[in-house]
Protein backbone atom coordinates (compact mmCIF):
# COMPACT_ATOMS: atom_id res chain seq x y z
CA UNK A 1 0.00 0.00 0.00
CA UNK A 2 3.09 2.39 1.02
CA UNK A 3 4.58 1.29 -2.31
CA UNK A 4 7.93 0.45 -0.34
CA UNK A 5 9.93 -2.73 -0.36
CA UNK A 6 9.86 -4.96 2.85
CA UNK A 7 13.45 -7.22 2.25
CA UNK A 8 13.14 -8.75 5.43
CA UNK A 9 10.58 -11.01 3.63
CA UNK A 10 11.67 -12.02 0.56
CA UNK A 11 12.79 -15.78 2.28
CA UNK A 12 9.64 -16.36 3.49
CA UNK A 13 8.23 -19.16 2.20
CA UNK A 14 4.58 -19.94 2.14
CA UNK A 15 3.60 -22.58 4.56
CA UNK A 16 1.95 -26.13 3.03
CA UNK A 17 -0.68 -27.99 4.62
CA UNK A 18 0.95 -31.49 5.35
CA UNK A 19 -0.66 -34.43 3.59
CA UNK A 20 -2.20 -37.40 5.53
CA UNK A 21 -2.26 -40.77 4.60
CA UNK A 22 -5.87 -41.70 3.05
CA UNK A 23 -8.33 -44.06 4.89
CA UNK A 24 -8.92 -46.70 2.92
CA UNK A 25 -11.29 -49.94 3.15
CA UNK A 26 -9.40 -53.54 2.21
CA UNK A 27 -10.81 -55.55 -0.78
CA UNK A 28 -13.05 -57.49 1.81
CA UNK A 29 -14.17 -54.33 3.87
CA UNK A 30 -15.51 -52.52 0.73
CA UNK A 31 -17.50 -55.81 -0.14
CA UNK A 32 -19.23 -55.96 2.78
CA UNK A 33 -20.15 -52.51 3.16
CA UNK A 34 -21.25 -52.77 -0.70
CA UNK A 35 -23.33 -55.57 0.30
CA UNK A 36 -24.98 -53.69 3.16
CA UNK A 37 -26.50 -51.49 0.62
CA UNK A 38 -29.73 -51.16 -1.26
CA UNK A 39 -31.17 -49.25 -4.15
CA UNK A 40 -29.88 -46.49 -6.25
CA UNK A 41 -27.82 -45.72 -3.62
CA UNK A 42 -26.02 -49.25 -4.07
CA UNK A 43 -25.36 -48.65 -7.92
CA UNK A 44 -23.88 -45.25 -6.88
CA UNK A 45 -21.53 -46.41 -4.57
CA UNK A 46 -20.60 -49.55 -6.73
CA UNK A 47 -19.76 -46.65 -9.12
CA UNK A 48 -17.53 -44.78 -6.86
CA UNK A 49 -15.68 -47.96 -6.01
CA UNK A 50 -15.61 -49.26 -9.39
CA UNK A 51 -14.68 -45.97 -11.40
CA UNK A 52 -13.05 -44.09 -8.86
CA UNK A 53 -15.68 -41.07 -9.20
CA UNK A 54 -16.19 -38.40 -6.24
CA UNK A 55 -19.15 -37.98 -4.61
CA UNK A 56 -20.86 -34.94 -6.71
CA UNK A 57 -19.22 -36.41 -10.01
CA UNK A 58 -21.30 -39.08 -9.40
CA UNK A 59 -24.76 -37.66 -8.49
CA UNK A 60 -24.45 -35.34 -11.48
CA UNK A 61 -24.06 -37.65 -13.88
CA UNK A 62 -25.97 -37.69 -17.21
CA UNK A 63 -27.03 -40.83 -19.49
CA UNK A 64 -25.28 -39.63 -22.59
CA UNK A 65 -21.91 -39.70 -20.30
CA UNK A 66 -22.29 -43.32 -20.02
CA UNK A 67 -20.71 -45.50 -22.83
CA UNK A 68 -21.71 -49.27 -22.37
CA UNK A 69 -20.06 -50.20 -26.11
CA UNK A 70 -16.89 -49.20 -25.22
CA UNK A 71 -17.53 -49.25 -21.45
CA UNK A 72 -16.46 -45.68 -20.23
CA UNK A 73 -17.77 -43.37 -18.29
CA UNK A 74 -17.06 -39.17 -19.50
CA UNK A 75 -16.81 -36.80 -16.72
CA UNK A 76 -17.38 -33.37 -17.76
CA UNK A 77 -16.10 -30.35 -15.80
CA UNK A 78 -14.41 -32.26 -13.21
CA UNK A 79 -12.59 -30.48 -10.44
CA UNK A 80 -10.15 -28.03 -12.00
CA UNK A 81 -12.35 -27.84 -14.98
CA UNK A 82 -10.90 -30.91 -17.00
CA UNK A 83 -12.79 -33.64 -18.78
CA UNK A 84 -11.79 -37.11 -18.32
CA UNK A 85 -12.41 -40.58 -18.65
CA UNK A 86 -12.89 -43.81 -16.45
CA UNK A 87 -13.86 -47.26 -16.66
CA UNK A 88 -17.66 -48.97 -16.78
CA UNK A 89 -16.96 -51.55 -14.39
CA UNK A 90 -18.41 -54.98 -16.41
CA UNK A 91 -20.00 -55.59 -12.99
CA UNK A 92 -21.93 -52.99 -13.58
CA UNK A 93 -23.26 -52.97 -17.23
CA UNK A 94 -26.39 -54.45 -16.86
CA UNK A 95 -26.97 -52.72 -13.18
CA UNK A 96 -26.26 -49.12 -15.87
CA UNK A 97 -28.25 -50.55 -18.33
CA UNK A 98 -31.44 -51.01 -16.06
CA UNK A 99 -30.77 -47.71 -14.88
CA UNK A 100 -31.00 -45.94 -17.97
CA UNK A 101 -34.26 -47.70 -18.62
CA UNK A 102 -35.84 -46.11 -15.71
CA UNK A 103 -34.62 -42.94 -16.42
CA UNK A 104 -36.00 -43.39 -19.94
CA UNK A 105 -39.42 -44.60 -18.52
CA UNK A 106 -39.26 -41.50 -16.28
CA UNK A 107 -38.64 -38.88 -18.66
CA UNK A 108 -41.71 -40.39 -21.06
CA UNK A 109 -44.03 -39.27 -17.71
CA UNK A 110 -42.49 -35.40 -17.52
CA UNK A 111 -42.66 -35.10 -21.28
CA UNK A 112 -46.50 -36.41 -21.22
CA UNK A 113 -47.20 -34.09 -18.37
CA UNK A 114 -45.61 -31.01 -20.10
CA UNK A 115 -42.43 -31.33 -18.55
CA UNK A 116 -39.14 -32.84 -19.16
CA UNK A 117 -36.77 -30.06 -19.29
CA UNK A 118 -33.60 -30.42 -17.18
CA UNK A 119 -30.82 -27.81 -16.72
CA UNK A 120 -28.04 -27.43 -19.19
CA UNK A 121 -24.79 -26.22 -17.84
CA UNK A 122 -23.18 -22.90 -19.09
CA UNK A 123 -24.92 -21.54 -22.56
CA UNK A 124 -26.16 -24.31 -23.81
CA UNK A 125 -29.64 -24.18 -23.41
CA UNK A 126 -29.49 -21.15 -25.45
CA UNK A 127 -27.19 -22.68 -28.55
CA UNK A 128 -29.36 -25.66 -28.00
CA UNK A 129 -32.74 -25.29 -27.15
CA UNK A 130 -34.40 -28.73 -27.64
CA UNK A 131 -31.71 -30.35 -25.65
CA UNK A 132 -33.25 -29.73 -22.29
CA UNK A 133 -35.93 -32.40 -23.48
CA UNK A 134 -33.83 -34.84 -24.67
CA UNK A 135 -33.19 -38.21 -22.95
CA UNK A 136 -29.15 -38.14 -23.71
CA UNK A 137 -29.11 -34.80 -21.13
CA UNK A 138 -31.13 -36.01 -18.24
CA UNK A 139 -29.62 -37.31 -14.99
CA UNK A 140 -28.72 -40.65 -14.80
CA UNK A 141 -29.56 -40.80 -10.89
CA UNK A 142 -32.85 -38.39 -10.63
CA UNK A 143 -34.62 -37.09 -8.22
CA UNK A 144 -38.07 -38.60 -7.53
CA UNK A 145 -39.74 -35.38 -7.46
CA UNK A 146 -39.67 -32.22 -10.23
CA UNK A 147 -39.26 -29.01 -8.78
CA UNK A 148 -39.63 -25.24 -9.76
CA UNK A 149 -37.35 -23.79 -11.92
CA UNK A 150 -37.26 -19.85 -12.97
CA UNK A 151 -35.38 -18.02 -15.68
CA UNK A 152 -34.08 -15.14 -14.00
CA UNK A 153 -34.25 -13.40 -17.45
CA UNK A 154 -38.08 -13.89 -18.40
CA UNK A 155 -39.02 -14.87 -15.48
CA UNK A 156 -40.55 -17.69 -17.30
CA UNK A 157 -40.99 -21.00 -14.75
CA UNK A 158 -41.41 -24.51 -15.40
CA UNK A 159 -40.83 -27.83 -13.65
CA UNK A 160 -37.51 -29.91 -14.18
CA UNK A 161 -36.21 -32.77 -12.65
CA UNK A 162 -32.96 -32.35 -10.59
CA UNK A 163 -30.26 -34.82 -10.23
CA UNK A 164 -30.76 -37.08 -6.78
CA UNK A 165 -29.79 -34.98 -3.27
CA UNK A 166 -26.17 -36.41 -2.57
CA UNK A 167 -27.04 -36.41 1.01
CA UNK A 168 -29.30 -39.42 0.46
CA UNK A 169 -25.75 -41.48 -1.05
CA UNK A 170 -23.70 -40.02 2.26
CA UNK A 171 -26.31 -41.24 4.52
CA UNK A 172 -26.70 -44.32 3.16
CA UNK A 173 -22.66 -45.02 2.72
CA UNK A 174 -22.45 -44.11 6.24
CA UNK A 175 -25.30 -46.38 7.83
CA UNK A 176 -23.97 -49.57 5.47
CA UNK A 177 -20.49 -48.63 7.46
CA UNK A 178 -21.89 -48.62 10.93
CA UNK A 179 -23.66 -52.05 10.13
CA UNK A 180 -20.76 -53.70 9.02
CA UNK A 181 -18.58 -52.37 11.93
CA UNK A 182 -15.74 -51.05 10.15
CA UNK A 183 -13.93 -48.76 13.22
CA UNK A 184 -12.36 -46.56 10.27
CA UNK A 185 -13.17 -42.90 10.03
CA UNK A 186 -14.59 -43.72 6.24
CA UNK A 187 -16.93 -41.81 4.02
CA UNK A 188 -18.54 -41.97 0.23
CA UNK A 189 -14.37 -41.07 -0.65
CA UNK A 190 -12.78 -43.65 1.32
CA UNK A 191 -14.44 -45.88 -2.00
CA UNK A 192 -12.58 -43.60 -4.30
CA UNK A 193 -9.22 -43.81 -1.99
CA UNK A 194 -9.70 -47.29 -2.18
CA UNK A 195 -9.98 -47.57 -6.08
CA UNK A 196 -6.62 -46.35 -6.16
CA UNK A 197 -5.27 -48.41 -3.56
CA UNK A 198 -6.31 -51.44 -4.61
CA UNK A 199 -5.70 -51.09 -8.44
CA UNK A 200 -1.78 -50.42 -7.44
CA UNK A 201 -2.19 -53.53 -5.43
CA UNK A 202 -3.05 -55.31 -8.45
CA UNK A 203 0.12 -53.96 -9.98
CA UNK A 204 -1.14 -51.21 -12.38
CA UNK A 205 0.99 -48.30 -12.95
CA UNK A 206 0.92 -45.05 -11.43
CA UNK A 207 0.45 -43.24 -14.35
CA UNK A 208 -2.91 -45.66 -15.34
CA UNK A 209 -4.28 -44.06 -11.92
CA UNK A 210 -3.10 -41.19 -12.44
CA UNK A 211 -5.61 -40.65 -15.33
CA UNK A 212 -8.50 -42.51 -14.37
CA UNK A 213 -8.65 -40.42 -11.16
CA UNK A 214 -8.13 -37.11 -13.03
CA UNK A 215 -4.73 -36.06 -10.97
CA UNK A 216 -2.84 -33.24 -12.88
CA UNK A 217 0.63 -34.08 -10.91
CA UNK A 218 1.18 -37.78 -10.71
CA UNK A 219 2.79 -36.08 -6.94
CA UNK A 220 -0.57 -36.40 -6.66
CA UNK A 221 -1.50 -39.60 -7.25
CA UNK A 222 1.58 -40.79 -5.06
CA UNK A 223 -0.10 -40.74 -1.85
CA UNK A 224 -1.73 -43.99 -2.72
CA UNK A 225 1.57 -46.01 -2.84
CA UNK A 226 1.84 -46.11 0.95
CA UNK A 227 -0.01 -49.91 0.12
CA UNK A 228 3.27 -50.68 -1.34
CA UNK A 229 5.38 -50.49 1.80
CA UNK A 230 2.03 -50.96 4.82
CA UNK A 231 3.83 -54.14 7.18
CA UNK A 232 2.48 -57.42 5.22
CA UNK A 233 3.17 -56.34 1.98
CA UNK A 234 7.20 -56.43 1.79
CA UNK A 235 8.42 -55.70 5.31
CA UNK A 236 7.90 -58.11 8.12
CA UNK A 237 8.39 -57.01 11.77
CA UNK A 238 10.87 -58.37 13.70
CA UNK A 239 8.42 -59.70 16.56
CA UNK A 240 6.94 -62.01 13.93
CA UNK A 241 10.08 -63.98 13.93
CA UNK A 242 9.75 -64.41 17.86
CA UNK A 243 6.85 -66.87 17.19
CA UNK A 244 3.83 -66.78 19.32
CA UNK A 245 3.84 -64.76 22.71
CA UNK A 246 3.65 -67.11 25.82
CA UNK A 247 1.85 -65.84 29.27
CA UNK A 248 3.61 -66.68 31.99
CA UNK A 249 2.10 -66.56 35.07
CA UNK A 250 -1.00 -64.49 36.45
CA UNK A 251 -1.21 -60.96 35.79
CA UNK A 252 -4.06 -58.85 37.09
Amino acid sequence: MLKKRLPWIDDIVRASRPRKVPVVFTQEEARLVLARMTGTPRLMAHLLYGSGLRVMECVRLRVKDVDLGYLQITLRDGKGGRDRRTMVPVFLVDALRKQIAKVADLHREDLSAGEGEVNLPFALSRKYPSAAQELGWQYLFPAARRTIAKDPVTSRTWEQRHHIDERILQRAVKQAIRETSIHKPASCHTFRHSFATHLLENGYDIRSVQELLGHKDVTTTMIYTHVLNRPGIGVRSPLDNQGPVKVLGNHR
